[in-house]
């Protein structure tokens, strides 16, 4: 190998033979002076063991600074919302009102539900994320705590802004004044006859508006529109409830139905708000009669209100406002299946007067639908309705999937105004 003869830099410093003067002169750039260097060939041990450039270590900042912001943030929104009275009320009727709408909006421009193609994928980019990660851990001999601190730096990052985005999307929400308290509904310990003459009451309506409705070969009431068609009119159902309850507003797209239904019956969900893009989504995959009231109850999610009790009592109430016999009779249903469940837990014989008042055609109803959820007992379902019980109690439902029976405390404040 030929080298290059000794000579000196204009500092006055020596230059080996077999330096590369380009070397010297990047380093003379930074340090002012040229020293003596061997150049080591690429890919040699002594590059591996070079400190990472600073244009490689940005992206770690960023994430460390995405770590840092994302969490006070998000601990900071919950501080307001649960300390300052007012905050989530008045954040539910401005900001999310506003960019609920603008999310609801784009997410409305996929004729299928985006929140479901979200999951999937998300789903399969976790799992190609994990093996990714195992794989650079393992070939990353001598640096393996290093790489996966920065896997787990990576993962709290991600989760921070999960966090962050559940909070401004809904989380604030659950903290918002009672449906009850805004909307002029007193809610009071009531008597057990007031129970009992709620659920006459609705078994009398469900017993005129029966007929009314579709059947199937089995004598099963069955939907008499297409999904599209019936949330149409569930949308236009809460625009006339606004007239009476101006926070319920519109401007809302409807609901999208889930392709994967049968998986959601097999947790026992029969609808899922997804704050992330801002859709309701609708199991289809239930008995026809409770469909269009989980389409106006996961409606209610998307106008702001949180609380499923809540969710389902204006569910029952833009059901009961829309001219759809359908939607009618599917608010009566659900509104009797909680009153009535109520009663029983008080008097069982009672309770069980009043059911056998209905017609053959809703007891065929109700029969089907309790043999099709009973296919779906199991360790899955009961997986899933003990993460819906953590998930609620987290939010601050203390009563976790309990809080459910409390719509009928709204029923019976309902029920006292219309008699005064």
């Amino acid at each position: 190998m030929e080298f290059r003869e000794k000579m000196r830099c204009g500092n006055g410093s020596r230059l080996e033979k077999g330096c590369d003067p380009r070397y010297n002169e990047r380093k003379q750039e930074k340090t002012g002076t040229c020293r003596y260097a061997r150049r080591v060939p690429m890919g040699g041990k002594a590059e591996k063991q070079m400190k990472l450039p600073e244009t490689d270590r940005k992206p770690r900042r960023r994430l460390w600074l995405l770590l840092l912001l994302c969490y006070p943030a998000a601990a900071i929104l919950l501080l307001l919302a649960e300390c300052v009275p007012g905050f989530a009320e008045q954040y539910a009727r401005g900001p999310y009102a506003v960019y609920s709408r603008a999310g609801n909006f784009f997410s409305a421009l996929f004729p299928f539900s985006l929140a479901e193609i979200l999951l999937i994928l998300a789903t399969a980019f976790a799992v190609f994320w994990i093996v990714k990660q195992v794989v650079r851990i393992v070939r990353a001999k001598g640096a393996r705590l290093r790489e996966t601190g920065g896997s787990l730096l990576r993962l709290l990052c991600a989760a921070g802004v999960v966090l962050l985005l559940f909070q401004l999307n809904c989380g604030i929400n659950y903290s918002r004044d009672s449906f009850a308290e805004t909307c002029g509904l007193p809610v009071q310990e009531s008597s057990r006859e007031e129970l009992e003459t709620l659920c006459s009451s609705l078994v009398e309506k469900l017993n005129t508006l029966r007929p009314e409705v579709a059947e199937d070969a089995k004598g099963v009431m069955t939907l008499s529109a297409s999904f599209s068609s019936l949330g149409s009119d569930a949308g236009r159902a809460f625009t006339t409830l606004q007239k009476e309850y101006p926070l319920l507003t519109g401007g809302y797209s409807a609901p999208k139905p889930v392709l994967l239904s049968r998986l959601l019956s097999w947790c026992n969900i029969t609808g899922v708000f997804f704050p992330f893009t801002f859709e309701a989504n609708v199991n289809t995959d239930v008995p026809d009669y409770s469909v269009p009231s989980t389409m106006c109850h996961e409606l209610s999610h998307l106008r702001g209100f949180m609380r499923e009790d809540e969710a389902n009592f204006i569910g029952y109430l833009a059901c009961c406002c829309s001219d759809n016999y359908d939607l009618q009779y599917s608010g009566l249903m659900l509104a009797f299946i909680h009153a009535n469940n109520a009663l029983f837990a008080a008097d069982a014989e009672k309770a069980s007067e009043i059911y056998n008042t209905l017609n053959a055609g809703t007891l065929r109803d109700l029969a089907a639908n309790n043999a099709y959820w009973k296919q779906f007992e199991g360790p899955a379902a009961e997986v899933a309705e003990a993460v819906n019980d953590t998930y609620l109690k987290v939010n601050r439902q203390e009563d976790g999937v309990r809080s459910y029976g409390r719509m009928v405390d709204l029923l019976l404040a309902e029920q006292r105004a219309n008699n005064r």
